[in-house]
Protein backbone atom coordinates (compact mmCIF):
# COMPACT_ATOMS: atom_id res chain seq x y z
CA UNK A 1 0.00 0.00 0.00
CA UNK A 2 1.14 3.35 -1.02
CA UNK A 3 1.15 5.12 2.46
CA UNK A 4 2.69 8.55 1.19
CA UNK A 5 -0.47 9.65 -0.50
CA UNK A 6 -2.24 9.33 3.05
CA UNK A 7 0.35 11.00 4.31
CA UNK A 8 0.63 13.88 2.18
CA UNK A 9 -2.89 14.28 1.87
CA UNK A 10 -3.56 14.42 5.37
CA UNK A 11 -0.21 16.93 5.81
CA UNK A 12 -2.03 19.42 3.72
CA UNK A 13 -5.63 19.14 5.28
CA UNK A 14 -4.16 19.80 8.49
CA UNK A 15 -1.97 22.46 7.61
CA UNK A 16 -5.09 23.82 5.64
CA UNK A 17 -6.76 23.41 9.04
CA UNK A 18 -4.21 25.33 11.24
CA UNK A 19 -4.73 28.21 8.51
CA UNK A 20 -8.25 28.42 8.75
CA UNK A 21 -7.62 29.46 12.75
CA UNK A 22 -5.67 32.28 11.94
CA UNK A 23 -8.94 34.24 11.41
CA UNK A 24 -10.49 33.51 14.52
CA UNK A 25 -7.45 34.28 16.22
CA UNK A 26 -6.85 37.44 14.59
CA UNK A 27 -11.23 38.15 15.27
CA UNK A 28 -10.71 37.50 18.82
CA UNK A 29 -7.98 39.48 19.36
CA UNK A 30 -9.58 42.59 18.01
CA UNK A 31 -12.49 41.71 20.35
CA UNK A 32 -9.77 42.31 23.19
CA UNK A 33 -10.95 38.34 24.00
CA UNK A 34 -8.95 36.58 26.29
CA UNK A 35 -9.72 33.04 24.04
CA UNK A 36 -7.59 34.68 21.64
CA UNK A 37 -3.94 32.88 22.62
CA UNK A 38 -5.85 29.91 22.12
CA UNK A 39 -6.47 29.90 18.52
CA UNK A 40 -2.78 31.56 17.75
CA UNK A 41 -1.54 28.16 19.89
CA UNK A 42 -3.90 25.76 17.32
CA UNK A 43 -2.78 27.33 14.12
CA UNK A 44 0.92 27.38 15.03
CA UNK A 45 0.70 23.66 16.57
CA UNK A 46 -1.67 22.49 13.10
CA UNK A 47 0.85 23.93 10.73
CA UNK A 48 3.59 22.86 11.94
CA UNK A 49 2.46 19.33 12.18
CA UNK A 50 0.53 19.46 8.74
CA UNK A 51 3.75 20.82 7.20
CA UNK A 52 6.02 17.80 9.09
CA UNK A 53 3.10 15.39 7.36
CA UNK A 54 3.91 16.79 3.95
CA UNK A 55 7.37 16.45 4.27
CA UNK A 56 7.27 13.12 5.64
CA UNK A 57 5.39 12.20 2.85
CA UNK A 58 8.21 12.82 0.60
CA UNK A 59 6.45 14.22 -2.57
CA UNK A 60 3.71 13.58 -4.50
CA UNK A 61 3.54 9.92 -4.50
CA UNK A 62 3.77 8.37 -8.52
CA UNK A 63 0.71 5.54 -8.10
CA UNK A 64 -2.53 5.46 -5.99
CA UNK A 65 -5.51 2.93 -6.24
CA UNK A 66 -8.72 2.03 -4.40
CA UNK A 67 -7.28 1.04 -1.09
CA UNK A 68 -4.91 4.18 -0.55
CA UNK A 69 -8.42 6.11 -1.21
CA UNK A 70 -10.98 3.88 1.18
CA UNK A 71 -8.00 4.42 4.21
CA UNK A 72 -7.59 8.13 2.78
CA UNK A 73 -11.13 8.84 2.64
CA UNK A 74 -12.09 7.15 6.45
CA UNK A 75 -9.07 8.93 7.82
CA UNK A 76 -9.39 12.30 6.72
CA UNK A 77 -12.98 12.04 9.07
CA UNK A 78 -11.36 10.58 12.15
CA UNK A 79 -8.01 13.02 12.36
CA UNK A 80 -9.09 15.86 11.31
CA UNK A 81 -12.33 16.29 13.65
CA UNK A 82 -9.78 15.42 16.30
CA UNK A 83 -7.57 18.45 15.43
CA UNK A 84 -10.22 20.24 14.91
CA UNK A 85 -11.26 19.94 18.45
CA UNK A 86 -8.47 21.39 19.85
CA UNK A 87 -9.56 24.87 20.09
CA UNK A 88 -12.95 23.86 22.05
CA UNK A 89 -10.85 21.83 24.37
CA UNK A 90 -8.59 25.34 24.69
CA UNK A 91 -11.94 27.13 25.70
CA UNK A 92 -13.30 24.90 28.51
CA UNK A 93 -14.74 22.32 26.66
CA UNK A 94 -14.62 18.34 27.55
CA UNK A 95 -12.98 16.33 25.75
CA UNK A 96 -16.57 14.54 24.81
CA UNK A 97 -17.90 17.28 24.22
CA UNK A 98 -14.88 18.95 22.37
CA UNK A 99 -15.12 16.18 19.98
CA UNK A 100 -19.22 15.84 19.45
CA UNK A 101 -18.77 19.78 18.40
CA UNK A 102 -15.97 18.93 16.38
CA UNK A 103 -17.24 15.68 14.51
CA UNK A 104 -20.93 17.34 14.25
CA UNK A 105 -19.05 20.48 12.41
CA UNK A 106 -17.07 19.02 9.94
CA UNK A 107 -19.93 16.76 9.13
CA UNK A 108 -22.00 19.15 8.65
CA UNK A 109 -24.70 17.83 11.11
CA UNK A 110 -25.00 20.95 13.10
CA UNK A 111 -25.91 18.88 16.46
CA UNK A 112 -24.56 21.08 19.45
CA UNK A 113 -23.62 20.75 22.68
CA UNK A 114 -23.11 24.86 23.39
CA UNK A 115 -25.47 27.46 24.93
CA UNK A 116 -25.49 30.98 25.17
CA UNK A 117 -24.38 31.46 21.86
CA UNK A 118 -24.76 35.32 22.01
CA UNK A 119 -21.88 35.53 25.18
CA UNK A 120 -19.48 32.82 23.42
CA UNK A 121 -16.31 34.44 21.62
CA UNK A 122 -17.03 35.67 17.88
CA UNK A 123 -13.75 33.57 16.82
CA UNK A 124 -15.32 30.47 17.76
CA UNK A 125 -18.42 30.98 16.68
CA UNK A 126 -16.60 31.75 13.59
CA UNK A 127 -13.97 28.13 13.80
CA UNK A 128 -17.93 26.47 13.99
CA UNK A 129 -18.91 28.20 10.91
CA UNK A 130 -15.23 27.49 9.04
CA UNK A 131 -15.63 23.53 10.26
CA UNK A 132 -18.76 22.97 8.20
CA UNK A 133 -17.73 25.05 5.64
CA UNK A 134 -14.91 23.12 4.98
CA UNK A 135 -16.82 19.87 5.44
CA UNK A 136 -19.44 21.13 3.21
CA UNK A 137 -16.50 20.91 0.30
CA UNK A 138 -14.89 17.95 1.24
CA UNK A 139 -18.29 15.93 1.25
CA UNK A 140 -18.94 17.40 -2.35
CA UNK A 141 -15.65 16.51 -3.81
CA UNK A 142 -14.99 13.31 -1.84
CA UNK A 143 -19.31 12.57 -3.02
CA UNK A 144 -18.26 13.37 -7.28
CA UNK A 145 -14.40 12.51 -7.12
CA UNK A 146 -13.53 9.58 -4.82
CA UNK A 147 -16.90 7.66 -3.64
CA UNK A 148 -17.60 6.76 -7.71
CA UNK A 149 -14.57 5.58 -8.36
CA UNK A 150 -14.60 3.23 -5.53
CA UNK A 151 -18.37 2.12 -5.91
CA UNK A 152 -19.64 2.71 -2.63
CA UNK A 153 -23.29 2.58 -2.12
CA UNK A 154 -23.92 2.78 -5.92
CA UNK A 155 -22.03 5.94 -6.59
CA UNK A 156 -20.85 4.53 -9.07
CA UNK A 157 -23.53 5.51 -11.32
CA UNK A 158 -22.11 9.20 -11.41
CA UNK A 159 -18.68 8.14 -12.51
CA UNK A 160 -17.07 10.76 -14.46
CA UNK A 161 -15.83 9.83 -17.95
CA UNK A 162 -11.74 8.56 -17.77
CA UNK A 163 -11.35 8.43 -14.31
CA UNK A 164 -10.32 5.87 -12.25
CA UNK A 165 -8.23 4.87 -9.13
CA UNK A 166 -4.79 3.97 -11.08
CA UNK A 167 -2.35 6.92 -11.95
CA UNK A 168 -4.72 9.82 -13.09
CA UNK A 169 -6.56 9.18 -9.32
CA UNK A 170 -4.69 12.71 -7.70
CA UNK A 171 -4.84 14.68 -10.86
CA UNK A 172 -8.82 13.89 -11.52
CA UNK A 173 -9.17 15.12 -7.67
CA UNK A 174 -7.24 18.42 -8.04
CA UNK A 175 -8.98 19.12 -11.50
CA UNK A 176 -12.58 18.61 -10.24
CA UNK A 177 -11.78 19.89 -6.55
CA UNK A 178 -10.46 23.18 -8.37
CA UNK A 179 -13.70 23.79 -10.17
CA UNK A 180 -16.42 22.50 -7.52
CA UNK A 181 -14.27 24.95 -4.82
CA UNK A 182 -15.18 27.75 -7.57
CA UNK A 183 -18.67 27.06 -7.61
CA UNK A 184 -18.65 26.81 -3.67
CA UNK A 185 -16.93 29.93 -2.99
CA UNK A 186 -19.47 32.12 -5.35
CA UNK A 187 -22.08 30.61 -3.87
CA UNK A 188 -21.21 31.32 -0.63
CA UNK A 189 -20.20 34.95 -1.61
CA UNK A 190 -23.57 35.37 -2.99
CA UNK A 191 -25.01 33.56 -0.10
CA UNK A 192 -23.40 36.07 2.47
CA UNK A 193 -23.77 39.69 0.53
CA UNK A 194 -27.96 38.51 -0.39
CA UNK A 195 -27.76 38.16 3.71
CA UNK A 196 -26.43 41.25 4.21
CA UNK A 197 -28.91 42.53 2.22
CA UNK A 198 -31.61 41.63 4.08
CA UNK A 199 -30.54 43.30 7.13
CA UNK A 200 -27.65 40.97 8.82
CA UNK A 201 -24.76 41.79 10.35
CA UNK A 202 -21.35 41.40 8.03
CA UNK A 203 -20.21 38.68 10.83
CA UNK A 204 -23.64 37.00 10.99
CA UNK A 205 -24.30 37.00 7.62
CA UNK A 206 -20.76 35.52 6.65
CA UNK A 207 -20.93 33.14 9.61
CA UNK A 208 -24.43 31.86 8.33
CA UNK A 209 -23.62 32.14 4.88
CA UNK A 210 -20.80 29.24 5.57
CA UNK A 211 -23.21 26.76 7.34
CA UNK A 212 -26.39 27.32 4.96
CA UNK A 213 -24.28 26.71 1.79
CA UNK A 214 -22.75 23.75 3.54
CA UNK A 215 -25.90 22.49 4.16
CA UNK A 216 -24.66 22.84 8.07
CA UNK A 217 -26.79 24.60 10.39
CA UNK A 218 -24.44 26.05 12.82
CA UNK A 219 -26.03 29.43 13.71
CA UNK A 220 -24.76 32.40 16.13
CA UNK A 221 -27.60 32.50 18.09
CA UNK A 222 -29.79 29.91 20.68
CA UNK A 223 -32.66 30.59 18.17
CA UNK A 224 -31.07 29.48 15.33
CA UNK A 225 -32.34 31.01 12.22
CA UNK A 226 -35.57 32.52 13.84
CA UNK A 227 -32.92 35.26 15.31
CA UNK A 228 -33.98 36.60 12.16
CA UNK A 229 -38.05 35.56 11.55
CA UNK A 230 -38.56 39.15 10.64
CA UNK A 231 -36.34 39.36 7.86
CA UNK A 232 -36.32 38.58 4.05
CA UNK A 233 -33.62 36.02 5.25
CA UNK A 234 -35.65 33.72 5.55
CA UNK A 235 -36.95 33.17 1.94
CA UNK A 236 -32.99 33.89 0.75
CA UNK A 237 -31.95 30.89 2.98
CA UNK A 238 -34.60 28.53 1.38
CA UNK A 239 -33.31 29.37 -1.99
CA UNK A 240 -29.40 28.91 -0.89
CA UNK A 241 -30.56 25.58 1.21
CA UNK A 242 -31.97 24.17 -1.81
CA UNK A 243 -29.11 25.10 -3.72
CA UNK A 244 -27.09 23.35 -1.50
CA UNK A 245 -29.06 20.15 -1.81
CA UNK A 246 -28.13 20.27 -5.60
CA UNK A 247 -25.78 18.44 -7.75
CA UNK A 248 -22.64 20.44 -7.52
CA UNK A 249 -21.36 18.96 -10.38
CA UNK A 250 -24.28 19.71 -12.34
CA UNK A 251 -24.30 23.34 -10.89
CA UNK A 252 -20.52 23.70 -12.45
CA UNK A 253 -21.41 22.60 -16.06
CA UNK A 254 -24.25 25.34 -15.76
CA UNK A 255 -22.53 28.16 -14.41
CA UNK A 256 -18.58 27.25 -15.69
CA UNK A 257 -19.41 25.54 -19.14
CA UNK A 258 -22.67 27.02 -19.50
CA UNK A 259 -24.53 23.42 -20.20
CA UNK A 260 -27.94 24.21 -18.44
CA UNK A 261 -29.70 21.19 -19.80
CA UNK A 262 -28.16 18.04 -17.86
CA UNK A 263 -29.50 20.50 -14.29
CA UNK A 264 -32.55 20.27 -15.93
CA UNK A 265 -33.26 17.06 -17.12
CA UNK A 266 -31.61 15.01 -14.37
CA UNK A 267 -33.69 13.23 -12.62
CA UNK A 268 -32.44 13.86 -9.20
CA UNK A 269 -33.47 18.03 -9.26
CA UNK A 270 -36.79 17.32 -10.38
CA UNK A 271 -37.33 14.44 -7.62
CA UNK A 272 -35.97 16.65 -5.21
CA UNK A 273 -38.12 19.80 -5.72
CA UNK A 274 -40.88 17.76 -6.05
CA UNK A 275 -40.74 16.38 -2.58
CA UNK A 276 -39.89 19.49 -0.74
CA UNK A 277 -43.54 21.06 -2.44
CA UNK A 278 -45.24 18.15 -1.91
CA UNK A 279 -44.13 17.46 1.90
CA UNK A 280 -44.28 21.32 2.40
CA UNK A 281 -48.32 21.28 1.00
CA UNK A 282 -48.77 18.54 3.46
CA UNK A 283 -47.72 19.31 6.65
CA UNK A 284 -48.97 23.22 5.66
CA UNK A 285 -52.70 21.67 5.38
CA UNK A 286 -52.23 19.33 8.22
CA UNK A 287 -51.88 22.79 10.04
CA UNK A 288 -54.88 24.23 8.26
CA UNK A 289 -56.66 21.23 9.61
CA UNK A 290 -55.36 21.44 13.37
CA UNK A 291 -56.62 25.46 13.57
CA UNK A 292 -53.56 26.67 14.23
CA UNK A 293 -54.60 30.59 14.55
CA UNK A 294 -50.84 31.64 12.93
CA UNK A 295 -51.56 29.45 10.07
CA UNK A 296 -55.01 30.89 9.44
CA UNK A 297 -54.11 34.32 10.32
CA UNK A 298 -51.50 34.35 7.75
CA UNK A 299 -51.39 31.95 5.16
CA UNK A 300 -47.94 33.00 3.31
CA UNK A 301 -46.48 33.33 6.43
CA UNK A 302 -47.65 29.87 7.47
CA UNK A 303 -46.65 28.27 4.38
CA UNK A 304 -43.17 29.94 4.37
CA UNK A 305 -42.42 29.14 7.81
CA UNK A 306 -43.57 25.10 6.80
CA UNK A 307 -41.60 25.46 3.53
CA UNK A 308 -38.53 26.80 5.26
CA UNK A 309 -38.11 23.79 8.21
CA UNK A 310 -38.77 21.06 5.30
CA UNK A 311 -36.00 22.39 3.11
CA UNK A 312 -33.91 22.59 6.22
CA UNK A 313 -34.73 19.17 7.44
CA UNK A 314 -34.35 17.56 4.21
CA UNK A 315 -31.25 19.14 2.84
CA UNK A 316 -30.02 18.39 6.47
CA UNK A 317 -29.30 21.80 7.34
CA UNK A 318 -30.94 21.84 10.75
CA UNK A 319 -31.70 25.88 10.91
CA UNK A 320 -35.09 25.91 12.84
CA UNK A 321 -37.53 29.18 12.87
CA UNK A 322 -39.87 27.38 14.98
CA UNK A 323 -40.61 24.67 17.08
CA UNK A 324 -42.24 22.23 14.81
CA UNK A 325 -42.00 18.96 16.92
CA UNK A 326 -45.00 21.13 18.63
CA UNK A 327 -47.03 21.50 15.63
CA UNK A 328 -48.83 17.83 16.23
CA UNK A 329 -48.47 13.78 16.04
CA UNK A 330 -48.99 13.45 12.39
CA UNK A 331 -46.50 16.65 11.72
CA UNK A 332 -43.84 14.70 13.90
CA UNK A 333 -44.11 11.75 12.38
CA UNK A 334 -43.75 13.34 8.38
CA UNK A 335 -40.27 15.32 9.90
CA UNK A 336 -39.17 11.85 10.99
CA UNK A 337 -40.09 10.29 7.61
CA UNK A 338 -38.02 13.39 5.82
CA UNK A 339 -34.59 13.65 8.10
CA UNK A 340 -33.70 10.34 5.91
CA UNK A 341 -34.76 11.29 2.39
CA UNK A 342 -31.77 13.75 1.98
CA UNK A 343 -30.70 15.84 -0.67
CA UNK A 344 -29.39 15.13 -4.39
CA UNK A 345 -25.77 12.88 -4.63
CA UNK A 346 -22.85 15.23 -5.17
CA UNK A 347 -24.51 18.00 -3.10
CA UNK A 348 -23.50 19.33 0.77
CA UNK A 349 -27.12 17.75 1.87
CA UNK A 350 -26.92 14.43 3.80
CA UNK A 351 -29.24 11.57 4.16
CA UNK A 352 -30.26 8.42 2.03
CA UNK A 353 -30.44 10.93 -1.00
CA UNK A 354 -32.61 11.18 -4.53
CA UNK A 355 -31.30 8.55 -6.72
CA UNK A 356 -31.12 6.14 -4.34
CA UNK A 357 -34.64 6.95 -3.02
CA UNK A 358 -35.90 6.59 -7.19
CA UNK A 359 -34.22 2.98 -7.47
CA UNK A 360 -34.69 1.08 -4.33
CA UNK A 361 -38.70 1.82 -5.86
CA UNK A 362 -38.19 1.07 -8.77
CA UNK A 363 -36.60 -1.95 -7.71
CA UNK A 364 -39.43 -3.05 -5.51
CA UNK A 365 -41.78 -2.17 -8.57
CA UNK A 366 -39.67 -4.49 -10.55
CA UNK A 367 -39.17 -7.13 -8.56
CA UNK A 368 -43.08 -7.62 -7.98
CA UNK A 369 -43.84 -7.85 -12.03
CA UNK A 370 -41.15 -10.64 -12.30
CA UNK A 371 -43.14 -12.46 -9.13
CA UNK A 372 -46.02 -12.16 -11.39
CA UNK A 373 -44.52 -12.91 -14.60
CA UNK A 374 -41.07 -15.32 -13.40
CA UNK A 375 -39.60 -15.78 -17.62
CA UNK A 376 -39.98 -11.67 -17.41
CA UNK A 377 -36.90 -9.45 -17.71
CA UNK A 378 -37.23 -6.14 -16.16
CA UNK A 379 -34.66 -4.18 -16.29
CA UNK A 380 -34.71 -0.90 -14.33
CA UNK A 381 -34.05 2.67 -15.88
CA UNK A 382 -32.75 5.65 -14.32
CA UNK A 383 -31.70 8.81 -16.25
CA UNK A 384 -31.86 6.77 -19.65
CA UNK A 385 -29.45 4.26 -18.36
CA UNK A 386 -29.67 0.53 -17.23
CA UNK A 387 -28.97 -0.30 -13.86
CA UNK A 388 -26.62 -3.05 -13.81
CA UNK A 389 -26.76 -5.50 -11.27
CA UNK A 390 -23.44 -4.17 -9.55
CA UNK A 391 -24.93 -0.55 -9.01
CA UNK A 392 -28.37 -2.31 -7.24
CA UNK A 393 -26.48 -4.25 -5.20
CA UNK A 394 -24.26 -1.25 -4.10
CA UNK A 395 -27.83 0.93 -3.46
CA UNK A 396 -29.72 -2.11 -1.58
CA UNK A 397 -26.46 -2.89 0.73
CA UNK A 398 -26.05 0.96 1.21
CA UNK A 399 -29.93 1.55 2.39
CA UNK A 400 -29.51 -1.74 4.15
CA UNK A 401 -26.39 -0.68 6.18
CA UNK A 402 -28.43 3.22 6.80
CA UNK A 403 -31.10 1.27 8.43
CA UNK A 404 -28.89 -0.95 10.68
CA UNK A 405 -27.03 1.36 11.79
CA UNK A 406 -30.06 3.93 12.67
CA UNK A 407 -31.99 0.75 14.31
CA UNK A 408 -28.41 -0.16 16.17
CA UNK A 409 -27.89 3.51 17.63
CA UNK A 410 -31.57 4.22 18.48
CA UNK A 411 -31.46 1.06 20.30
CA UNK A 412 -28.07 2.02 22.43
CA UNK A 413 -29.54 5.88 22.84
CA UNK A 414 -32.70 4.13 24.42
CA UNK A 415 -30.02 1.94 26.80
CA UNK A 416 -28.43 5.30 28.09
CA UNK A 417 -31.93 6.29 29.47
CA UNK A 418 -33.82 8.61 26.58
CA UNK A 419 -37.36 8.26 25.80
CA UNK A 420 -38.08 7.04 22.48
CA UNK A 421 -38.87 9.76 20.96
CA UNK A 422 -35.64 11.34 21.84
CA UNK A 423 -33.75 7.89 20.76
CA UNK A 424 -35.22 7.42 17.69
CA UNK A 425 -34.81 11.27 16.70
CA UNK A 426 -31.61 11.44 18.17
CA UNK A 427 -30.34 8.39 15.91
CA UNK A 428 -31.73 9.54 13.02
CA UNK A 429 -30.70 13.14 12.81
CA UNK A 430 -26.98 11.97 13.52
CA UNK A 431 -26.92 8.85 10.97
CA UNK A 432 -28.77 11.46 8.16
CA UNK A 433 -26.09 14.48 9.31
CA UNK A 434 -29.29 16.48 9.92
CA UNK A 435 -28.84 18.48 13.33
CA UNK A 436 -31.74 18.96 15.66
CA UNK A 437 -33.54 16.11 16.66
CA UNK A 438 -37.61 16.32 18.19
CA UNK A 439 -38.67 16.05 21.82
CA UNK A 440 -37.98 18.96 24.32
CA UNK A 441 -34.42 17.67 24.83
CA UNK A 442 -32.64 17.58 21.56
CA UNK A 443 -35.63 19.12 19.65
CA UNK A 444 -35.16 22.64 17.82
CA UNK A 445 -35.33 24.51 20.58
CA UNK A 446 -32.78 22.19 22.52
CA UNK A 447 -29.28 20.86 22.54
CA UNK A 448 -28.03 18.01 22.81
CA UNK A 449 -25.95 19.10 26.15
CA UNK A 450 -28.27 16.96 28.67
CA UNK A 451 -26.97 13.80 27.05
CA UNK A 452 -24.59 11.58 28.44
CA UNK A 453 -21.25 11.40 27.41
CA UNK A 454 -21.97 7.47 26.31
CA UNK A 455 -24.85 9.00 24.29
CA UNK A 456 -22.84 11.82 22.73
CA UNK A 457 -20.57 9.32 21.36
CA UNK A 458 -23.23 7.39 19.79
CA UNK A 459 -24.42 10.01 17.85
CA UNK A 460 -21.00 11.13 16.83
CA UNK A 461 -19.70 7.59 15.38
CA UNK A 462 -23.38 7.54 13.79
CA UNK A 463 -22.62 11.13 12.28
CA UNK A 464 -19.21 9.68 10.99
CA UNK A 465 -20.82 6.58 9.58
CA UNK A 466 -23.90 8.69 7.34
CA UNK A 467 -21.24 10.84 6.41
CA UNK A 468 -18.83 8.14 5.21
CA UNK A 469 -21.42 6.41 3.56
CA UNK A 470 -20.83 3.53 5.70
CA UNK A 471 -19.49 0.70 2.75
CA UNK A 472 -16.43 2.55 3.21
CA UNK A 473 -15.86 1.93 6.94
CA UNK A 474 -16.90 -1.64 6.59
CA UNK A 475 -14.66 -2.25 3.87
CA UNK A 476 -11.58 -1.05 6.18
CA UNK A 477 -13.01 -3.63 9.17
CA UNK A 478 -12.22 -6.29 6.48
CA UNK A 479 -9.09 -8.62 6.75
CA UNK A 480 -8.48 -8.90 2.80
CA UNK A 481 -8.32 -4.85 2.49
CA UNK A 482 -5.22 -5.37 5.14
CA UNK A 483 -3.91 -8.25 2.79
CA UNK A 484 -3.70 -6.34 -0.26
Amino acid sequence: MQLRVVILALGIMTALLGAAMIPCWLLDLADNRQEWPVFAASATVLLLFGGGLVVLSGGRPERTGAREAFLLTVLVWVVLPALAAIPFIGVGMSFTDAMFESISGLTTTGSTVITGLEDQPRGLLLWRAILQWFGGIGIIVTAIAILPMLRVGGMQLFQLESSDVSGKFMPRIEEISAQIGMIYLFISAACAITYMACGLSPFDAVAHAMTTVAAGGYSTYDASFGAFYDTPAVVAAIFFMIVAGLPFSLLALAMIHRRVKPLLTDPQPRLFIGLIIGITTLVFLLRVAADQDYVIVSPIGGYIETLFNVVSIMTGTGYATAPYDGWGEPIVLLFLVTIFLGGCAGSAACGIKMFRLEISFKAVFAHAKQMISPNRVVRIHYGGKVIDNDTLQSVMVFVFLYMATFIGAAILLSLTGLDPLTSISGAATSVSNVGPGLGPIIGPAGTFEPLTDRAKWICATAMLLGRLEFTAVFVLMTRRFWRG
